[in-house]
């Protein structure tokens, strides 16, 4: 069955640590979220056909491991095992994201600033196997990994970026523990943007990818003399070519698209990946909204989950049609 996944925020303290109260990446100590919102849009993504509903967890759940990480109205494990309980109800798969890249873990309180050490080692596997029995052995669990470099944490208060051999360390001990509780490990796949040699010969393909291309300039034209490396600063129109370099070496795919920039980016992933990819290496497709689930982006979160209708439907009817 073809993933057709929508991302949610229940935590959206991830863009950084920065202090600027008035930008909406900014952290905050309690909650963005809106119980309204979070049942509307869910109950709108079972009606239209979605299947799968990704949670961006963070410090919005007060863990039994690790309750100092919490926001001050985070919910109890006992409200995510009844959130996690409905999903399944709606016939929607509940599955788990937790961002261990450094660009996005401002969730982890103190802990974002003792990345790689044994304290940090610690929080993480406790965390992921917490939030692996929260959610009953998911088949899947989202790491995030992306963006860590300097470009992506110019407002941080404190820049921190693995590079090297510890990253793929780090990368390789939390995917290991995700597998442990049973699940598939999955990240975003833009490491590949900047260290394409390195990444094809060093990532698992045990570990489901997520290019991500939000813009709508696919094309088939001259793309051999497109470069593969991403040059510095980075030129959003070459992204998508990432998507036929994981296919051709053998990765498990969902491409992730958004309504963040373009109205149509999701149907144009679609229609794209299936005419390129190998199909039974493309598991399904992923939706991002990059807002938090609040009544002032309602409109945004149910636009983002009509998207997904439609390209579901259009894809079953070319399915009928073949």
């Amino acid at each position: 069955m073809t993933i057709w996944a929508n991302l949610l925020h229940i935590s959206y303290n991830f863009w950084s640590d920065s202090p600027e109260p008035r930008r909406l990446s900014a952290w905050r100590d309690s909650m963005q979220f809106d119980d309204g919102v979070w049942a509307e849009v869910t109950q709108k993504m079972a009606e239209d056909g979605l299947n799968m509903a990704v949670l961006d967890l963070g410090d919005a759940i007060r863990y039994e491991s690790h309750p100092e990480i919490a926001l001050t109205d985070a919910w109890s494990t006992a409200r995510l095992k009844e959130e996690v309980a409905r999903l399944r109800e709606l016939g929607l798969e509940p599955i788990p994201k937790l961002n261990f890249s450094t660009g996005h873990d401002a969730w982890l309180g103190m802990y974002q600033r003792q990345v790689s050490t044994p304290v940090y080692y610690q929080v993480c596997q406790d965390l992921i196997a917490e939030v692996g029995e929260l959610f009953d052995g998911p088949r899947l669990f989202h790491l995030g990994m992306d963006e860590e470099t300097a470009q992506n944490q110019p407002r941080s208060r404190l820049v921190v970026i693995r590079q090297h051999e510890l990253w793929w360390e780090d990368l390789c001990f939390l995917a290991d523990e995700v597998t442990k509780t049973g699940a598939r490990p999955w990240v975003w796949s833009d490491h590949a943007w900047r260290h394409p040699q390195e990444f094809y010969w060093k990532m698992p393909r045990s570990i489901v990818q997520s290019n991500w291309h939000y813009d709508l300039n696919f094309t088939d034209e001259n793309e051999d003399d497109r470069p593969r490396v991403m040059p510095v600063p980075e030129n959003r129109d070459w992204r998508y070519l990432t998507y036929l370099d994981l296919d051709d070496q053998g990765f498990d795919q969902i491409p992730t698209a958004s309504n963040y920039r373009q109205a149509k980016s999701f149907e144009a992933t679609v229609e794209f990946c299936r005419r390129r990819l190998d199909r039974s290496r493309l598991l399904g497709f992923l939706q991002t909204t990059w807002k938090p689930t609040t009544s002032e982006f309602r409109d945004h979160h149910l636009q983002a989950v009509a998207q997904v209708k439609r390209a579901i439907e259009r894809d079953a009817a070319e399915a009928e049609q073949a």
